[in-house]
């Protein structure tokens, strides 16, 4: 039996890759253990448990960006940190580590490495975070979803995706999509959405926009995000919803995407190779446009910037787009070729790789 410890948290964008590949892992052996570990105030602290895993929690010791009182006492509450997942590792028997960023990764990095276990790293976006740039020093492998990634010694392995969107057969799954969303699945739909919160300019730009797309022979099937005013529409071909509990069935219907460009949005709509337009968030270190930079040098999709996402451009740009077949066409045979359902398996080889090293 196998003992892995799989670290990391704090964001959806971190818990739910790790959770797929817990789930390979378990689906595979269902004797091995597989062990989470985060912290309390992480997403994981909910979704680990309700997915039937044990969570071991890891104090929060964020890095200090600045010299003040809380960059004095961090030395001593990493090392505290650290301290107690070398407590977890020898306890439980782990045998090999798999950290996918966030506040747990660090320490349970540096763990594996004075207890002599063997890391892996998955890094999810384009651009690294602080632990995973960390942990790929001394890792025995390292995976990353995105071409370009600076990760020394990274192998492009995709990103660990849900089961629902790994196994979805589109075509198969179009009728009961368009039933779902009283659509119709003989004409072609754009899906727009901005995450489960949703996105203002994504949702301010469809509002002025949307009876062009439908003008244009399309439909919309709008997600407004679960805080912002869902519109009721005058028009059957345009339907809004606050939130895709079925996010699945949503792809199954989207001959084009507009959303932003999170690391799981843009691996899952490029493993369903679908065409897509990225308006990345314009907050943050820029992580969103690297990540969409790929599929957007490959042609599988377009970028445009959040500021000039505005009616007159979807009317300029994207209305063209959607009367032309054959771009269309180019950009779904780009994606085919972008995107992988196979992060999950890339990942759990890596895990293997390491246990062998470990194991001659």
């Amino acid at each position: 039996m196998t003992t892995y410890l799989l670290a990391g948290g704090g964001t959806a964008g971190h818990v739910n890759p790790m959770l797929a590949v817990a789930d390979g892992l378990r689906e595979r052996h269902p004797d091995d253990e597989v062990l989470i570990l985060g912290t309390a105030e992480g997403l994981e602290s909910r979704l680990v448990p309700a997915r039937g895993y044990e969570l071991l929690i890891v104090p929060k010791v964020p890095f200090p960006r600045r010299p003040d009182a809380d960059a004095i006492r961090f030395p001593s509450r990493f090392s505290r940190a650290v301290k107690m997942v070398r407590g977890y590792l020898r306890d439980r028997g782990v045998d090999v580590v798999l950290g996918v960023g966030g506040y747990a990764a660090a320490p349970a990095y540096i763990a594996a490495k004075r207890e002599r276990i063997p890391a892996v790293v998955h890094e999810a976006n384009a651009r690294p975070g602080l632990a995973n740039v960390l942990g790929a020093r001394s890792a025995a492998a390292v995976g990353v979803a995105f071409a370009g990634t600076p990760l020394k010694r990274s192998d492009v392995v995709g990103m660990p995706l849900r089961t629902e969107i790994v196994e979805l057969d589109r075509d198969a799954t179009r009728a009961e999509a368009a039933q779902h969303f009283g659509l119709d699945p003989d004409r072609p739909v754009l899906l727009a959405f901005g995450g489960s919160l949703g996105a203002r300019r994504i949702n301010e730009t469809l509002a002025g926009s949307w009876r062009d797309i439908v003008d244009a022979g399309w439909q919309v099937l709008h997600a407004t995000g679960e805080k912002n005013d869902t519109p009721t529409s005058p028009d059957a071909s345009y339907v809004a919803v606050p939130y895709l509990d079925r996010m699945d069935l949503a792809f199954a219907l989207a001959d084009l995407v507009v959303a932003r460009a999170g690391a799981s949005t843009v691996s899952e709509i490029s493993a369903l190779s679908i065409p897509a337009i990225y308006i990345p968030y314009p907050v943050g270190n820029g992580e969103q446009r690297l990540n969409a930079a790929s599929a957007v040098d490959r042609g599988a999709a377009r970028l445009i910037d959040d500021a000039e996402f505005t009616p007159e451009r979807v009317r300029s740009e994207i209305v063209s787009l959607l009367a032309d077949d054959d771009a269309l066409a180019r950009m779904r045979a780009a994606a085919e070729v972008e995107g992988t359902r196979h992060g999950t398996e890339n990942v759990i080889a890596h895990l293997d790789r390491a246990l062998q090293k470990e194991r001659p």
